[in-house]
């Protein structure tokens, strides 16, 4: 059996902690043959002088620098450089790792690494020199910045990103000798950024570690009692491991398979995070230890599974396939648990040599070196990477993000929910399989095809079934998204998808349909302003005013315009500079603005308000030139006053707020009178709400009523007999015999809340009832 405590492949740490990082054991510093030894031992082709150069010149740039530990500062780069290869990495990014720290912490520079050791190597240095920068402990929106800018910096060259990892991971094995704030932030970093982000490149061995390294900084306590009752349960399944090591080697021997099988347990943070996950004490977990069966051929791998399932009965909804349906992070294994001798439960993986050597290297298997193969591609990258490595891909996929706009915030969000997810895999009704986080909906999938066909998502079938949008996929679907043309997704969808990608294009398209309300907004306002100026208007003659309204684009101008950013006046004076606006405070008059087809208001000189009725209601052309209004679920930007709200029939008016849009108060309101010295703020509006229409508006009633039982059951039976719908309700007691009650309603329009209102004043028991007007 392997044996339980070991670190892995990745080589042994130079020194190692207890549980709670405390002590040290030192061993000696890596010499200059032996690295050069370490790298030939895989390529046998390596520069040894350009190894041998890379070390004195590191040495002698780091002189007598010292670590926290006490040791020389040059050990750092060296046992990274080590780290790099046991993955089996190319001479340059050796080399990099070397000397990655030597330009921010020597008097070294690009420029003499560029020239004595080449463009490729300068390249690398440069780009872990700016990741050195970065401070991702800090505060969110720093932290967010700082990671986009780790992405880009991988971006240009993957292995990048393998040096700053195995610089992550030797930081962290030697992480006790930092104060305990400081251990304690650096650890959190890494769970939460470094560990995932190398599980998504397929590093499962290093992610591990890191992993650990980081519990027993963040929960020594904790990490104290699971490792010791690990090796409590060693000691006693020990011969338990070993014997079914043996007996299943045999047993696929006889059946002409020569595999390795070996068990090992499952490491502590894992071992936490499910007892965390499913809320069960250590004694409760059943599966501990796990057996990994490697193989030569992907053949092979079916027939070992066959072997074990006849061997041993299987437990139901254990068995996974990631030998057909890969993980995003290259991982193919086959995976499935039995119950094993003594009535056991044993999990097993089964994968041949090639899948194993990616399952723990991941993405640096694929960037590793091979004999008489050399890299082609710009970067350092191999050709095979761009085309065969599944997390690659989600690597490009994820810096594609960065050029859509999110904020920093935004971006480390998804990303992190792209990091944490467990995955499910469906399919297209062609056959393209998409591979989605667990919890992922329709939604979700439709994005994961193509950001068009989630923003135009109407519906969705699922394996031949209508299903609701907001239906939770397994593995297996096939999925048919329904679309519809002109459609844009609700902003209530980014709560309930689980992808960074749609999270992000739904974001998006809320972002642009709000910017459209406001534009179409801003242009009728433009339209009437013109109008009442008595000037013409076109695009044309704004955009050539656009220099004098520091505006790019006419888009830009009428949702400035919308929004309240800019007044209509200031638009009309950019267009026609000799244009003199009658209406502006110190103006001879104020004309009339008309609010609806069947009043006017106007404003006089000293700005009192008064009230105008036309000769003839409804005469042709009365509110022409007033903006149709159609309720909270129109075009347009469109609230109601706060307290009391509008209905259809009430003469309005509508007041311009910056970045809120249009606010309709009926004219009778007594908050218009804060608006009168700001002209530029009133809009002419009207109704615009169709015969028949279901759609609802906000009324406040204020009501006194009698104290005995029952009332407010009468009130709100009244309310409900006539359709009404009752938002809020509130109460004061006024005297020991009366209540004052308000209630929000929502009613069609005035002939409606007149209807509910007359007969709560034919109640005994109300003896008033008033519409609020505030």
């Amino acid at each position: 059996m392997a044996d339980p405590g070991r670190r892995g492949r990745l080589g042994p740490a130079r020194t190692s902690e207890g549980a709670g990082g405390e002590g040290r054991v030192s061993r000696r510093m890596m010499r200059q043959y032996e690295l050069v030894e370490r790298v030939k031992r895989y390529n046998p082709a390596a520069d040894e002088d350009l190894l041998n150069r890379a070390y004195v010149y590191a040495m002698r740039a780091h002189g007598a620098q010292k670590r926290a530990s006490g040791d020389p500062f040059f050990a750092h780069p060296l046992e990274v450089a080590g780290i790099l290869t046991d993955l089996r990495l190319d001479d340059a990014t050796i080399i990099a790792a070397v000397l990655h720290d030597t330009v921010e912490d020597t008097s070294a520079t690009l420029d003499e690494i560029h020239a004595i050791f080449g463009r490729e190597i300068g390249e690398l240095v440069d780009g872990l020199t700016k990741l050195k920068r970065l401070d991702l402990v800090s505060k969110r929106a720093v932290q967010g910045e700082n990671f986009r800018k780790l992405l880009l910096a991988v971006a240009a060259d993957v292995r990048v990103l393998l040096v700053k990892l195995a610089d992550r991971l030797h930081n962290m094995r030697t992480l006790q000798h930092m104060p305990a704030e400081k251990r304690a932030r650096i650890a959190q970093e890494t769970l939460d950024i470094y560990a995932p982000l190398a599980g998504r490149m397929g590093m499962q061995e290093l992610r591990d570690e890191l992993e650990d390294l980081s519990f027993v900084n963040l929960k020594p306590d904790v990490y104290k009692t699971i490792t010791q009752r690990l090796a409590d349960l060693s000691l006693k399944s020990e011969r338990l491991v070993e014997s079914i090591e043996i007996d299943l080697a045999a047993k696929l021997k006889a059946q002409g398979i020569d595999a390795e099988v070996t068990g090992r347990r499952k490491r502590p943070f894992s071992i936490w995070s499910k007892m965390e996950r499913k809320s069960v004490a250590f004694e409760q977990l059943s599966d501990i230890f796990g057996f990994r069966v490697v193989v030569e051929t992907t053949a092979e791998c079916y027939a070992a599974l066959g072997v074990v399932h006849t061997t041993w009965p299987m437990v139901p909804g254990r068995y996974k396939d990631y030998v057909s349906t890969p993980k995003q992070n290259d991982y193919r294994s086959i995976h499935t648990t039995v119950i094993g001798p003594r009535s056991q439960r044993v999990e097993l993986q089964i994968r041949t040599h090639a899948m194993d050597e990616i399952a723990e290297y991941g993405i640096a298997a694929h960037a590793s070196y091979k004999e008489g193969s050399r890299r082609t591609e710009p970067g350092g990258i191999h050709p095979r990477l761009a085309t065969e490595s599944g997390a690659y891909q989600w690597l490009r996929r994820t810096i594609e993000l960065l050029a859509e706009g999110d904020s920093p915030e935004e971006f480390l969000e998804h990303t992190k929910l792209e990091l944490f997810q467990d995955q499910v895999f469906c399919f297209t009704p062609k056959g393209r399989l998409i591979a989605l986080p667990r919890g992922a909906t329709p939604i979700d999938f439709a994005y994961a095809v193509h950001t068009d066909v989630g923003n135009t998502a109407v519906g969705a079938k699922i394996n031949g079934r209508m299903a609701p949008l907001l239906h939770e996929l397994a593995n297996g679907d096939e999925v048919e998204i329904a679309r519809a043309d002109g459609q844009s997704p609700p902003a209530a969808w980014e709560s309930l998808v689980v992808t960074g990608k749609a999270r992000a294009a739904i974001r998006r398209a809320t972002r642009a349909a709000v910017r459209r309300q406001y534009a179409g907004l801003g242009r009728q306002i433009l339209d009437r302003a013109f109008e009442r100026a008595g000037k013409s208007f076109s695009e044309d003659k704004l955009r050539g005013a656009l220099p004098r309204l520091a505006r790019t684009s006419t888009d830009d101008v009428f949702a400035a315009v919308g929004r309240g950013e800019m007044f209509s006046g200031d638009v009309v004076r950019a267009v026609y500079p000799d244009y003199k606006d009658e209406r502006r405070p110190g103006g001879t008059s104020v004309p009339s603005v008309p609010v609806s087809g069947a009043v006017r208001l106007s404003r006089s000189k000293d700005q009192t308000m008064r009230i105008t009725f036309p000769a003839a209601e409804g005469a042709a052309g009365q509110d022409a030139g007033a903006i149709p209004i159609r309720g909270l679920d129109g075009d347009l930007p469109v609230s109601f006053a706060p307290n009391g709200g509008a209905v259809p029939g009430d003469r309005i008016v509508g007041i311009l707020t910056p970045g809120i849009g249009v606010t309709i108060y009926p004219i009778q309101s007594t908050a218009l009178a804060a608006f009168d010295n700001e002209p530029d703020r009133w809009l002419d509006v009207r109704w615009d709400v169709e015969a028949g229409s279901t759609e609802r508006f906000p009324a406040r009633l204020v009501l006194q009523s009698i104290n005995e039982p029952g009332v407010l059951a009468q009130i709100a039976q009244v309310i409900a007999d006539h359709d009404g719908n009752i938002d809020n309700v509130s109460m004061r007691r006024r005297t020991p015999d009366f209540t004052d009650i308000v209630i929000d309603l929502a009613v069609w329009d005035l002939q409606h809340l007149n209807a509910i209102v007359a007969e709560l004043r034919g109640k005994r028991a109300v003896s008033r009832v008033d519409r609020f007007n505030g």
